[in-house]
């Protein structure tokens, strides 16, 4: 399955875990906004550590922590609760349509940001104004969870709250485009990175084919490709070679060698991969 902890995202489990309700795979866009500041009084941006600690131990901050606090000047993230769990930024009235449960993930990302913020002297009136560091890894770890690079409520520049949209179609909602949520935030967001265009003549690897690809007794060409580059990277743990094209303990065994490697540790190791580890191993298109 995909990746519940965010690879590379500082883990401060805050411990309230819950299932969400299941359906259209969500990611929501926030800002902390955290000071207002003006164009003519601009204010400095609060640092990370502070909103870490107030998400993370703050019991105001716990009641309302998203899944991310995401910095996009320095790339630092924070993760409080896993992916399959659902965060608490959104609004939820009762009786109403579902909010922070509304999708088999509904994945709430926190940009460390406020309107007209100070920054090593420079001051930034939006959002995708600041440098966006770590944005292609966040994208690519929730698109990971299913959600599409589609806003069915429109970006944050043009929004409307249609709360058909939101209980039927996957995809980015802004804060201000969720049902029953009457915040104005984020303002702006990054644009989803472009699919990179191959190179002619470079080496082509094979997609991530899904956690449910991986099950004992797959057979396929791209098994073997995958043998060959696990026994390749020095993660051989194979008693024999006799059926490389079809998925085995060996495979198992040498595959979670593979993900050790590459520095995950615990459950997050155990099989079956996730995208991370996958795009790391550079299986070669058959």
């Amino acid at each position: 399955m995909p990746d519940l902890w965010m690879p590379g995202a500082d883990r401060f489990d805050i411990g309230d875990h819950a299932p969400t309700d299941g359906g259209p795979a969500k990611a929501l866009a926030h800002i902390t906004w955290d000071r207002n500041a003006t164009k003519a009084k601009p204010q400095d941006l609060v640092p990370f550590t502070n909103l870490r600690t107030y998400f993370g131990t703050n019991a105001s901050g716990r009641a309302v922590a998203p899944h991310i606090l995401w910095d996009p000047f320095t790339g630092r993230m924070v993760q409080f609760v896993p992916a399959n769990s659902r965060s608490k930024s959104l609004a939820d009235r009762a009786g109403g349509t579902r909010t922070n449960r509304a999708g088999s993930v509904v994945l709430q990302i926190e940009a460390l940001f406020f309107p007209w913020c100070r920054v090593d002297g420079k001051v930034y009136e939006s959002l995708d104004d600041t440098p966006g560091k770590g944005w292609e890894e966040l994208h690519a770890w929730v698109k990971s969870w299913g959600v599409p690079d589609v806003w069915p409520n429109g970006r944050p520049e043009d929004y409307t709250r249609n709360e058909h949209n939101w209980e039927t179609k996957p995809g980015w909602y802004p804060h201000k485009g969720v049902p029953e949520n009457d915040h104005t935030d984020p303002g702006s967001w990054f644009a989803f990175p472009a699919a990179p265009r191959p190179t002619s003549g470079a080496q082509q690897y094979e997609p991530f084919p899904g956690a449910a690809w991986f099950s004992k007794g797959r057979k396929s060409p791209v098994v073997a490709r995958m043998h060959d580059r696990l026994v390749a990277v020095g993660c051989n743990q194979y008693k024999s070679s006799a059926n490389k094209d079809t998925i085995g303990s060996g495979d198992v065994a040498s595959y979670e060698a593979w993900m050790r490697k590459c520095g995950f540790t615990g459950s997050d190791a155990k099989w079956p991969p996730g995208p991370t580890s996958w795009a790391k191993l550079k299986v070669p298109k058959v």
